[in-house]
């Protein structure tokens, strides 16, 4: 059984932020603990990265943030192989974040680097939570009626049908604990809604997860995702990476579209100026900022993955999901129904 730490009201929350990691890192990383910072009275910042780069943005951008900062002389971009660079890159920002949770010096790590070295890194320093084999990366996701959980998004592209099956657990207590969901509904991605449909380790899970889960639904499809057809998804790593990029960038190509579009006469300008606060909030919705990061659940800690491209905003939220799954004790929530 994993140890419960007692963790008080008055106790601060440690949050190491991988300051080099992402496209805008150390700006964004550092304006965006900050900001956390200011909204979060109980957390402590841990600021991990090249010490002279970050004093200099903090002197920069945020005058008086006196974060503690871990000096990491390496940096592992994002192009690099995670497990070589895992292996040769102990003093790396990635690295020395892990290791600040495996060495209990902090509750949380949140990194916008390379993903792979990331999951790497805490499979490896943080183990696993008892008897789950695989570590998978979840994401909340806008739906018609709410938010959805999905995972596996990018972590395990070769899983088999046991691993699925403790996605689906794993998300099923996420969504109760977090999203505050009574009775989850889960659904598994596949191309077809029949139970025939897909590879055989799909339908090898489909009867793992009908024995296993009783909010499972059957199979999803990719247009289901978006509709609040269930509160959990579970996907292989692969299957689930490429619906959440394909999103991204359908998402990206449409507001292009839009803007081209309305250019081209009168009407178009007036209709855009009418849809205007209409499109603000719908754009709001799809922002990934707004949802922070994806949390890395399986492993034997609190790690939570930002996109590469977070800004100061997606980092601050960040950093709240990682306090909220502090509070709720996701972790050893999971432990629990993993066992049952």
């Amino acid at each position: 059984m994993m140890e419960q730490v007692s963790n008080p009201i008055n106790k601060k929350r440690r949050i190491a932020v991988d300051a080099m990691g992402g496209d805008f890192a150390p700006q964004a990383t550092v304006e965006g603990a900050y900001f956390a910072s200011l909204g979060l009275s109980e957390v402590e910042i841990i600021l991990v990265g090249k010490k002279d780069l970050i004093e200099r943005e903090i002197e920069k951008t945020c005058p008086g943030f006196m974060p503690r900062i871990v000096d990491a002389s390496e940096e592992i971009k994002m192009d690099e192989s995670p497990a070589l660079s895992v292996r040769r890159k102990k003093k790396s920002s990635i690295v020395l974040g892990v290791n600040l949770l495996k060495d209990k010096e902090a509750d949380a790590l949140v990194s916008c680097g390379n993903t792979g070295a990331l999951v790497c890194a805490s499979t490896v320093y943080l183990g696993l939570i008892q008897q789950v084999e695989r570590p998978g990366i979840g994401l909340v996701v806008p739906t018609l009626k709410g938010p959805s959980f999905m995972i596996d998004v990018g972590a395990n592209i070769d899983p088999k049908p046991i691993h699925l099956m403790q996605y689906a657990l794993m998300a099923e207590v996420y969504s109760k604990k977090v999203l505050d969901k009574k009775s989850p509904s889960i659904g598994l991605l596949n191309i077809g809604e029949e139970e025939t449909k897909g590879p055989e380790f799909l339908r090898e899970t489909a009867l793992l997860l009908r024995e296993s889960c009783p909010g499972f639904i059957g199979n999803i499809e990719p247009k289901d995702i978006f509709l609040g057809k269930c509160d959990c998804i579970v996907s292989d790593g692969l299957a689930g990476n490429i619906a959440l990029k394909v999103t991204e960038g359908f998402a990206e190509a449409v507001g292009h579209f839009m803007a081209s579009e309305v250019k081209k006469d009168i009407l178009g300008l007036i209709g855009f100026l009418l849809l205007k606060r209409s499109l603000k909030r719908f754009s709001k919705i799809m922002d990934y900022s707004e949802y922070g990061g994806a949390p890395l659940l399986g492993v034997n800690g609190v790690v939570i993955i930002g996109h590469g491209r977070s800004n100061a905003k997606a980092v601050k939220n960040a950093i709240r999901v990682a306090v909220r799954e502090l509070e709720r004790d996701v972790n050893h929530q999971i432990q629990e129904r993993i066992n049952v």
